[in-house]
């Protein structure tokens, strides 16, 4: 299979990274997906049943909160 990689940064508000992070778990509980737009086109991504979720904190002099899903 072909790696389909996105990769992007953007700087937002504290609110607004809870409410996208909101909308990809409301989108997991409901749809059992996530969906991403690319160039205009709409990318699904279907997420099995069993994930393995990492969590991981790094605080220095800057902070860092990483939430990763793989199966």
């Amino acid at each position: 299979m072909d790696l389909f990689e996105i990769d992007n940064t953007q700087t937002v508000t504290r609110e607004e990274a809870a409410a996208r992070l909101r909308a990809l778990a409301d989108s997991l509980a409901r749809h059992n997906s996530v969906e991403f737009l690319r160039s205009g086109n709409r990318i699904t991504v279907d997420v099995p049943d069993r994930v393995e979720l990492a969590v991981e904190v790094e605080i220095g002099d800057e902070g860092e909160l990483e939430i990763e899903l793989t199966w």
